[in-house]
């Protein structure tokens, strides 16, 4: 199964979790001794590799850290890069917030007391 879009949380923990026993039986490591060398608990690992939505990211980061996974991270969320029209109008500057939409106000009329035009 491919990692896209259309798969569930469910699915994509799941599948997430196969590659992570695959890589983890590949480097000829059991649960205990990634458990051991993340220092979390032989559950935690073991949950993981069941893709339990209830593990912690930070266990998923050690695990992959274990198996020499953290580089490739990068390929998970990579950078973001501004466009070169950004970058002109920045001119070095780092961005700080994003502005939101900006809407644009009709001033109201000027408001008499009882008067008729």
């Amino acid at each position: 199964m491919n990692i896209s879009d259309n798969n569930s949380d469910e699915a994509l923990l799941q599948l997430l979790g196969q590659r992570l026993a695959q890589l983890r039986l590949a480097k000829n490591l059991t649960q205990g001794q990634v458990a051991e060398q993340a220092g979390l608990g032989l559950r935690t690992v073991q949950r993981l590799e069941l893709g339990a939505s209830a593990t912690q990211l930070s266990g998923f980061l050690r695990v992959c850290r274990v198996l020499g996974l953290v580089e490739r991270l990068d390929l998970l969320v990579p950078a973001a890069v501004a466009s070169p029209m950004a970058q002109l109008k920045q001119a070095g500057r780092k961005r700080r917030r994003a502005s939101g939409k900006k809407t644009v106000t009709i001033p109201p009329s000027p408001w008499t007391w009882g008067e008729r035009a």
